[in-house]
């Protein structure tokens, strides 16, 4: 029992952190479920990460202190950001908000293992201790993998194509944060009374920051989409730009594609108004249930782009605007994820 509440203590800042960032999300971008899943994430990370360490401390013969301070950084950022690599690269975080949860919610995961390993090895250790180990090991963990969310998220948007390059910053930032926590260059009291009042703040200006493009997205972009689908039904959609361009296709692809091009367009607007819809409602603190035509048209929006083809998408490509948020928008309807994660 006395075990038992030691781990407990070790872990309720941090998962009181978890909780704040997720009562902070007014929108409800990121389900719960989705955090437990990324906890469990975190915890399957630290496993890998246990035995990686295990043997590298091994074969490598460093000293205990040099390798925590500058191998174990660089292994367990890069287990840990691999999960957001991939939550990004597949257009399911859309805000600098989701990559915060999502980073916090798989250093949460990693923590529990991590703590829970090292506090069944050191039964010797006070409560005190287990607190403050809470404080500062675990929150560190959230919060480096939370620093590596928000720069490769915020880089992420800059492109449209997602190199390698765009997740370095993020993943050399997360790892200088954990290695200058390891090497303890002021007393573990003041490291860890630092990282508990810099940590909050910083997210509180992340939070400030992603809910104005928040806001900002969706007053453009509602007004862009009601603008553009307004003409296609009105059928004034030929003297615009877009119709312009849609007719010099014609040259380069049947009719039938050119049809096509225009009906997945007029697709796009309206899941966008829908997925644009869902978050002011969820905003203003309405639970929104599940529409069922939503599921009809998005598999309409598939067979669509099957019929048009990677070269039809690509000529569409500067108008339909298949960014990051607009991807993240089709994913948060619920369902088309298996198409466009290869996008």
């Amino acid at each position: 029992m006395e075990h038992a509440a030691k781990i407990a203590f070790s872990l309720l800042p941090v998962v009181g952190f978890l909780l704040a960032l997720k009562l902070m999300d007014g929108y409800k971008l990121i389900k719960l479920e989705s955090v437990m899943l990324q906890v469990l994430a975190g915890i399957g990370v630290a496993v890998v990460a246990l035995f990686a360490n295990r043997a590298l401390l091994g074969g490598l013969g460093w000293r205990v202190e040099d390798y925590y301070r500058y191998v174990s950084p660089f292994i367990e950022e890069v287990l840990k950001g691999a999960y957001l690599v991939y939550l990004i690269r597949s257009r399911r975080l859309g805000f600098m908000i989701d990559a915060a949860i999502c980073g916090f919610a798989i250093g949460t995961g990693f923590a529990l293992i991590e703590n829970s390993y090292y506090l069944g090895t050191r039964a010797d250790l006070s409560l005190a201790t287990c607190v403050l180990r809470g404080f500062g090991t675990a929150v560190m963990h959230g919060g480096a993998t939370t620093v590596f969310g928000i720069i490769s998220q915020s880089m992420s948007e800059r492109y449209v194509v997602r190199r390698a390059f765009v997740f370095l910053p993020g993943l050399v930032a997360a790892i200088i944060f954990h290695s200058l926590f390891n090497h303890f260059l002021i007393s573990p009291r003041l490291t860890v009374a630092g990282l508990v009042l810099v940590l909050p703040l910083l997210l509180v200006v992340v939070f400030q920051q992603s809910e104005r493009r928040v806001q900002r997205w969706l007053g453009a972009g509602l007004d862009a989409d009601a603008d553009l689908l307004a003409m296609i039904k009105s059928g004034r959609i030929s003297d615009s730009r877009i119709g312009q361009y849609l007719r010099s296709l014609k040259d380069r692809f049947p009719p039938e594609v050119v049809a096509d091009m225009l009906c997945l367009l007029r697709l796009h607007c309206e899941l966008s108004i829908k997925a644009k819809g869902i978050l002011l409602m969820r905003e203003a603190g309405f639970d929104v249930p599940p529409d069922p035509e939503v599921e009809e048209k998005l598999t309409e929006l598939m067979f669509l782009e099957g019929s048009i083809g990677k070269a039809g998408l690509l000529a569409m490509g500067p108008f339909l605007r298949w960014r990051t948020r607009d991807l993240w928008q089709l994913h948060m309807l619920g369902t088309g994820r298996r198409r466009h994660r290869r996008r």
